[in-house]
């Protein structure tokens, strides 16, 4: 019973945290992990170092 109660939060989870990034894509989000996504020119924070 506590392998279904985990494996449930567990994809709950996972369900949620891919609906945010569908969310995000569709709202025309570059990169959704950056402070500046509103104004960012495509490129991710990580790659400007």
């Amino acid at each position: 019973m506590i392998d279904i109660l985990i494996i449930a939060i567990i994809l709950a989870i996972v369900g949620l945290a891919g609906f945010y990034i569908y969310r995000a894509k569709k709202k025309g989000t570059k990169c959704i992990g950056c402070p500046d996504s509103g104004t960012c020119q495509g490129k991710c924070c990580s790659q400007n170092q």
